[in-house]
């Protein structure tokens, strides 16, 4: 298959680069990057020196004839008009979107939580939101698939199988999310410097982050009914990753049966034995999710806690795994290393 990565000199867009490279059936032929266009890859991320990668180029001269897959990592706002371009140019092409453009089906939702008018909504129509394992069978036939966001990653594995079967109190989850730096992407940013993150720990977005949006879609698809969990996420003095503890209303050892079974197949979903916490060190650079349950000290309360690297499962991993299921490929193809620890 050959590749375009619209975005490539941002870190998800590196990602991508580091991940296919290693694609037993990828190439990747054309990468764009507006700010760096002209530049050789290696010059932007000098750790692939040792790969023979095209220069980076500008959307506007990117040639999509050739071109199976188009991954966008591109900011949200600029990606609605890029995918409908070169669904215009090349109608057969399957784009796998690691923006927020895509994800929310509702586009009048789009335009409260974004604050512009969604510029594609013919799009949106077929787009399908690429939580892989739960959405599997609609993602195999798309054409357009929007990837999650890195925390609604987290917190939904765990949670969409507890609501469908009925264990959880859906009006009252609380979700407590820590993220790493690389999350806030790799523009310069004072807030971003390591003085001013570094040896602290702070909310941000409290009480409207983005990332809620898709939990009420996903969450509220799934019971039926309106449901609206308190979500807030906390930046942590990390590199990567993602650690979710959940609060929930049930019972806990139920809980933790459900989410084994329901995991026992997946390939890069664990579930611990009960009682044992995730650490986000064991997930560190890999595509896999860890996921632990434990009782809470009251009764009919538990905590879940999951766990991923927020730029491969969620963003690029999950993205080249979606891409496996759409072209019909073995879903770990090219996906299935170990995490880097320590």
């Amino acid at each position: 298959m050959k590749i375009a990565i619209y975005g490539a000199s941002g870190y998800t867009g590196a990602e991508l680069v580091r991940l296919l490279s290693r694609h037993p059936e990828a190439e990747i032929a054309a990468m764009t990057a507006e700010s760096n266009a002209g530049r050789p890859m290696a010059e932007v991320f000098p750790q692939f020196s040792a790969l023979a990668l095209p220069t980076l180029q500008k959307i506007a001269d990117t040639d999509l004839s050739d071109i199976d897959v188009l991954f966008c990592a591109l900011p949200h706002g600029t990606t609605q008009e890029a995918i409908a371009a070169a669904i215009a140019a090349k109608p057969s092409i399957k784009v796998i979107d690691l923006s927020a453009d895509f994800r929310l089906s509702d586009t009048a939702a789009y335009a409260h939580w974004y604050g512009h008018t969604h510029l594609a909504p013919e799009l949106q129509a077929e787009a399908v939101y690429g939580l892989t394992e739960i959405h599997r069978d609609a993602i195999r036939g798309a054409r357009l698939v929007a990837n999650p966001g890195c925390h609604t990653t987290t917190a939904l594995l765990p949670l969409i199988p507890l609501a469908r079967a009925g264990a959880i109190d859906l009006d009252h989850i609380v979700i407590d999310t820590k993220t790493g730096m690389s999350g806030a992407g790799r523009s310069a940013k004072v807030g971003m410097l390591f003085s001013e993150v570094s040896e602290g720990l702070h909310a941000y977005s409290v009480g409207g982050h983005r990332h809620t949006a898709e939990l009420d879609q996903e969450l509220s698809a799934v019971a039926g009914r309106e449901v609206l969990a308190s979500f807030t996420p906390h930046l942590a003095p990390m590199n990567r990753g993602i650690y979710s503890s959940i609060y929930l209303v049930g019972d806990a050892s139920a809980m933790h049966a459900i989410l084994a079974e329901r995991y026992a197949d997946e390939p890069f979903v664990t579930v611990l034995p009960f009682g044992e916490p995730p650490q986000s060190r064991h997930v560190r650079g890999s595509n896999y999710t860890r996921i632990g349950v434990c009782r809470d000290r009251r009764d009919g309360r538990a905590i879940v806690m999951s766990t991923t690297d927020n730029l491969v499962k969620g963003a690029s991993g999950q993205a080249i795994q979606n891409m496996n299921v759409v072209m019909g490929l073995d879903e770990a193809t090219g996906i299935g290393q170990l995490a880097l620890f320590p």
